[in-house]
């Protein structure tokens, strides 16, 4: 199964490096890994996950207060938005409900 990634789910891994990176030096490659490891596992596990808004699945991440928002279209998965767990809800289901 092939993995994409759009645009607004790359600005989110890159607004959660800075983020990291800020916190102390190295921490937000340790981030990048552990996302796109998450990501990577969709390859086997894509489609088992809760459905959250009405159309997307949601995975958590195994180290980060992450969510991926993901959809399964035949023989590829759309990775849509990373969203910090920690957020108010509110904006979570603004972001993607639009």
């Amino acid at each position: 199964m092939r993995i994409e990634v759009l645009d607004s789910a790359q600005q989110d891994l890159v607004a959660g490096y800075a983020f990291y990176e800020r916190q102390a030096h190295g921490l937000g490659a340790y981030f990048l890994d552990s996302l796109f490891s998450d990501i990577d596992s969709l390859r086997l596990f894509a489609g088992i996950h809760a459905v959250y808004f009405g159309r997307y699945h949601r995975l958590l991440s195994k180290r980060f207060p992450f969510a991926i928002y993901y959809r399964v279209e035949t023989a590829l998965v759309r990775v849509y938005a990373v969203l910090d767990c920690r957020q108010n809800p509110r904006g979570i289901a603004t972001r993607m409900k639009e």
